[in-house]
């Protein structure tokens, strides 16, 4: 009983060869790029707030090129490509949700929460057009259609868009100039939500 547990175990270096689980074969950049809020919530502050007066920052949508941790280079209005060497920690959305949060939580006006857990205040999505580097202008593009949802139905929405730039196409220029530029977003997202 017990041999015919051990044969199977042994035959597991043989198969090495033969397919890929995706294991140490994968070339991992030397860095991965993220985003860092300019603007922080005061170590130890406090904000009481009711569902009905809460924020709630949902996670943006964003284009097809954005659904990957890559960072896309916008060659002209028909090619995109995919920076070298450069890979997000998680997806753009998702890291913009939290830079997003924690600025409109700096600002100190409001209880603001990310997710659907206070859906009876208002609700902050919208989507994510653009998040890379744009070779024609030789710059880190953010462009962001934000969706301001009130409770009594109200809806607005605003186009917020940021570059920084002249840089090259290098993602020791391009990661920097994109946390500036998404954080320039941020805030002027924050500014107009008050």
């Amino acid at each position: 009983m017990k041999r015919a547990v051990f044969v199977p175990l042994l035959l597991l270096p043989a198969l090495g060869g033969c397919i890929n689980l995706g294991l140490g074969n994968a070339k991992t950049p030397p860095a991965l790029l993220t985003l860092t809020a300019t603007s922080r919530a005061v170590d130890g502050s406090t904000i009481i707030g009711t569902p009905g007066t809460a924020l709630s920052v949902i996670e943006p949508g964003a284009a097809a090129k954005l659904e990957v941790i890559r960072v896309p280079v916008t060659i002209d209005d028909a090619r995109v490509a995919y920076l070298k060497k450069a890979q997000w920690v998680e997806r753009p959305s998702r890291l913009f949700q939290h830079l997003l949060a924690e600025t409109l939580r700096a600002s100190g006006k409001r209880l603001v929460v990310e997710g659907d857990a206070f859906t009876k205040g208002q609700i902050l999505s919208g989507q994510l057009l653009d998040f890379g580097y744009d070779v024609r202008s030789r710059s880190a593009v953010v462009r962001f259609d934000a969706t301001r949802s009130m409770p009594d139905g109200t809806t607005q929405t605003r186009r917020f868009e940021a570059g920084s730039g002249p840089i090259d196409a290098d993602v020791g220029q391009v990661g920097p100039a994109l946390n500036e530029a998404a954080n320039k977003v941020a805030h002027d997202v924050s500014d107009w939500i008050g």
